[in-house]
């Protein structure tokens, strides 16, 4: 993936958490929606900003790491109050 194909990933994906934000909702839902958009835009930018693509050892790494960090939070996000 070039830069400007990231960058175009980037905006599509800002565009949907807008989209979502505008929706209406709130609380735990705008979380669990939110969240894996979040989540594929850190991808893009450790594996192509940060250039983690060229040392796939250390960009898995990441990727666990992130996965596991946001699963996290949309469980905590979507656990009953």
């Amino acid at each position: 993936m070039t830069l400007t194909r990231a960058w175009m990933l980037l905006i599509a994906l800002s565009l949907g958490s807008t989209l979502v934000a505008a929706s209406g909702l709130s609380g735990r839902w705008l979380a669990v929606l939110v969240l894996p958009l979040a989540w594929a835009k850190a991808q893009v930018i450790l594996t192509r900003y940060l250039g983690l693509a060229q040392a796939p050892a250390v960009a898995r790494g990441f990727a666990l790491v992130l996965a596991l960090f946001m699963a996290a939070l949309i469980g905590l996000a979507a656990w009953p109050a």
